[in-house]
């Protein structure tokens, strides 16, 4: 499905390059091309998001230097 949601956008943006004056139109055809790539790479590989950082980025949080019984 998101397939077919960026290959429709990419052909929406070539149809208006067609119409465009050559500075626009070279942007538009490269706006084209990312989508291209986005829509085939949305169906092999699943979108990795990264891991939340700590909320102080000086001093980890204390449970990992003490062990259980530790403090």
């Amino acid at each position: 499905m998101e397939q077919e949601f960026y290959q429709g956008l990419a052909h929406r943006v070539r149809v208006i390059a067609e119409r465009a004056d050559p500075f626009t139109r070279r942007r538009l055809l490269d706006l084209a091309k990312r989508y291209d790539a986005k829509g085939s790479t949305s169906r092999s590989a699943p979108t990795e998001r990264p891991l939340p950082l700590p909320l102080s980025r000086s001093t980890p949080p204390m449970s990992i230097f003490s062990g259980p019984g530790e403090s």
